[in-house]
């Protein structure tokens, strides 16, 4: 059983019904002991990290997170459940995060520009903040979220903040977005993504698949 987080913020149901259609047995659960019962557990999000963060804290449910990665059950983090697994976040003020991988979540910059070699000297592509919409991830290095699907497929996205970790070996992939940043991240039963899978069609039930394979491997 893989328990879904729930701290009362994201698309939660979407990410269960996700898990259940590749075969995955999976609950969205506040309680800290199912947490600590599941096999894996999942973190999605959709929102505000400072929120996100007061919510956990308030829910009780920081202690069995932290217990559950330290004891290497398979995790997935989504997005904003990606972000807080890092020291701290800009957004809105610094807030400080979970702190199980050690870096920062930046703001893209304001003014960027897309790929020059789609823009002219006349007509620069200049890129809205949020990046929101389908991107390509590239790999740069083996990942069992990555099993079958090609490099520089295409996945959904909807943020304006983007992961910093301080150890580049955490990196799994990325995108281009007027910057390179990290789009997975992972290590040892740490895996998460700042793409949707469960807004991201066939290829993000793959994505969802994998981290089933995984939990199966890890029990």
């Amino acid at each position: 059983m893989i328990a879904v987080v729930d701290y009362h913020m994201g698309n939660l149901r979407s990410v269960e019904k996700g898990l259940e259609k590749v075969g995955c047995e999976a609950v969205v659960t506040s309680s800290p002991q199912k947490i600590l019962d599941a096999q894996a557990v999942v973190l999605p999000g959709v929102g505000a990290f400072r929120d996100c963060m007061k919510n956990l804290e308030r829910l009780g449910l920081i202690e069995s997170i932290h217990t559950c990665i330290r004891t290497g059950k398979p995790f997935l983090g989504i997005c904003l459940g990606t972000q807080v697994l890092f020291s701290e976040s800009e957004e809105f003020g610094t807030h400080p995060g979970l702190g199980i991988i050690q870096g920062r979540v930046r703001r893209f910059p304001e003014h960027m520009i897309g790929d020059p070699r789609k823009a002219s000297a006349n007509a620069p592509v200049r890129l809205k903040v949020p990046h929101m919409g389908w991107n390509t991830v590239t790999h740069k290095k083996d990942s069992p979220l990555l099993r079958g699907i090609e490099d520089n497929a295409y996945f959904y996205f909807v943020h304006s903040y983007y992961v910093e970790p301080e150890e580049k070996d955490w990196i799994v992939a990325t995108t281009n977005y007027g910057i390179e940043f990290a789009s997975i991240v992972g290590k040892d039963n740490i895996i998460a993504c700042q793409f949707h899978p469960e807004k991201s069609q066939e290829l993000g039930l793959t994505v969802l698949k994998n981290f089933g394979d995984f939990v199966i491997s890890k029990n």
